[in-house]
């Protein structure tokens, strides 16, 4: 089923367009943005690769759910759902724009990452993987109800907790 668009009070997360790659290239090189993403913020030319990779694997094989994330139409950020080994189940993945932190948009954002997962995919629990250092989103992940599952050792030295949300009880 390919990526659904979807709407809150003030973001529209929709699949990118070819027209996003500058918006995605800033994202991912961003110093402050990137430095708890993966291995840190990507050099441009890998931060371009990997935008093919969405339409060339990604999409192409409806391998799962990546959005462009807008907010009065300009492009702010991204948003993921997937299936992923390393949690054993579902994961969201988000980042947004220096511009717009502390806004709420990240917490409107996890908040329909979440609606997505529980209602539309039906899922009974969804994980987000975060480096121990970032304060901002373990504070936001935490008013949402995830819970500690585990910490994971990284080769680098530092650690990436791992976090839970169950599908609230009817």
């Amino acid at each position: 089923m390919p990526t659904p668009t979807l709407r809150t009070a003030r973001l529209l997360l929709e699949p990118y367009r070819p027209t996003d790659r500058d918006d995605f290239v800033a994202l991912f090189t961003d110093v402050d943005v990137g430095r708890f993403m993966g291995d840190g913020p990507l050099a441009p030319a890998a931060a371009e690769a990997l935008f093919e990779r969405v339409f060339s694997k990604v999409y192409a094989n409806d391998l799962f759910d990546v959005w462009a994330v807008h907010s009065a139409g300009r492009f702010v950020g991204h948003a993921e759902i997937k299936r992923t080994d390393e949690v054993s189940g579902h994961e969201i993945v988000y980042a947004l724009a220096k511009s717009t932190w502390g806004d709420g948009l990240g917490t409107e954002l996890v908040r329909e990452l979440l609606r997505y997962g529980f209602d539309c995919l039906g899922l009974s629990r969804i994980h987000a993987t975060v480096d121990e250092q970032n304060n901002a989103s373990l504070a936001l992940l935490s008013r949402l109800g995830f819970g500690h599952e585990r910490d994971v050792a990284e080769p680098n030295g530092s650690t990436t907790r791992v976090l839970f949300v169950d599908r609230p009880l009817d």
